[in-house]
């Protein structure tokens, strides 16, 4: 098994920002299509995809795809798979399913008989009747997707946006992958001061300082696939190795987050400590109406109250006009700004230069991108950390 083929899955929007971190990491046979980027690699790969991708949800393999219009089709195709090849004689292998504009729309049916089809293919490897399930975990998904099914097994486990630094949730949290995926879509970089002030738990100003300091996202954390016999724990320590050589250890980053909610700072206060990034972000408590920052450029970038609930629309289209107001005076600022109002231009009262359409969860929302100039190389180091801080 020299190269596998694997899916890096993706929330609608981001597939090009998966596909190019993919490229990053060496691959270079990469394909996109919807919510999922599909790529060739040898097996070392899966470590290292896991630990270094930033904004994929999953890492998965492919094990096979087919069409299947009928049930003794989508039996004989899984049945027709390598399964042996993955699944040892103690797998635990749970099948989940979807369907999506497919005859065969029952789920519940398909996992049914793709488990009964693996059944029968490793009765033929093992030979034996019955699998106690008592070993490693491979989770299997069939996906049918306008009558074709593609069968895949995750080797992450929980979803790549579980770095293993937040414990703790507000209420309306960001996904860590989607605060990556702004973050690299925006003009910043480690020599530019980076604003947010609705930090809330502080996912962006602590995924800007993983990209900054280029440390792997998943470093701390484990993987499902950590435990097969296919992926020996040399592949781990080897990528884990690599993760820990590439930190930028002597880089000072100047990140800054903010928040009228005590209690949400203290969350963030509390993540920063778990992502060992204390010295590297400011957290203050302040309304966005004071904002002040003394540096000539910087990039801003947040993810401020959608006003949902009733009754709260005149309170967001006033924080959204004090947003504008604050960011008024940082002429040569860029400003990036992620909701799901949708009269944010009309209120913020300047039309974007760029917008993209992203989810959070399951909510619609544009990332309004304004672009200020970019800085003159020489100044891009001429303040320290003490005059960035509001």
């Amino acid at each position: 098994m020299s190269t596998v083929d694997l899916i890096a899955t993706a929330t609608f929007g981001l597939e090009a920002i998966v596909a190019r971190e993919v490229k990053e990491l060496g691959y270079s046979d990469v394909r996109v299509e919807n919510s999922r980027v599909l790529f060739k690699a040898d097996l070392e790969a899966i470590p290292r995809c896991n630990l270094w991708l930033r904004s994929a949800d999953r890492v998965l393999i492919k094990v096979g795809e087919f069409q299947a219009l009928t049930y003794e089709e989508l039996f004989e195709g899984t049945k027709a798979l390598p399964w042996a090849e993955w699944l040892p004689e103690d797998a635990l292998f749970p099948v989940e399913g979807k369907s999506v504009h497919s005859k065969l729309y029952s789920v519940p049916d398909c996992q049914a008989i793709v488990k009964k089809a693996i059944v029968e293919k490793l009765k033929q490897r093992y030979h034996q009747q019955w699998f106690t399930e008592t070993g490693p975990k491979y989770t299997i998904e069939v996906a049918l997707l306008k009558d074709r099914a593609t069968l895949t097994i995750d080797t992450s486990g929980a979803g790549l946006h579980k770095r293993g630094y937040r414990k703790l949730t507000s209420q309306a949290p960001l996904k860590e992958t989607l605060a990556a995926a702004m973050i690299n879509l925006s003009y910043w970089n480690p020599d530019r001061v980076l604003v947010d002030p609705f930090c809330g738990s502080g996912t962006i100003p602590i995924e800007a300082a993983l990209i900054g300091l280029n440390i792997p996202p998943g470093l701390r954390r484990d993987f499902v696939s950590e435990t097969w016999p296919q992926l020996p724990a040399v592949f781990w320590r080897n990528a884990r190795d690599e993760g820990n050589d590439s930190i930028r250890r002597d880089v000072k980053l100047r990140i800054v987050g903010t928040d009228i909610d005590e209690a949400v700072l203290s969350m963030a206060r509390y993540h920063r400590k778990l992502a060992g990034l204390d010295d590297q972000i400011h957290l203050q408590r302040m309304p966005v109406s004071e904002l002040r920052n003394s540096n000539k450029y910087g990039c801003l970038i947040c993810n401020p109250p959608y006003g949902e609930r009733l009754g709260e629309v005149q309170q967001i289209k006033r924080l959204y006009q004090e947003l504008r107001e604050a960011v008024a005076p940082l002429d040569t600022w860029s400003v990036y700004v992620l909701t799901a109002f949708p009269d944010f231009e009309q209120v913020y009262g300047k039309r974007a230069d760029r917008k993209r359409k992203l989810y959070n969860g399951r909510i619609e929302c544009q990332f309004y991108q304004y672009f200020g100039p970019r800085p003159p190389r020489r100044e891009l180091r001429e303040t320290v950390m003490e005059e960035s801080l509001p």
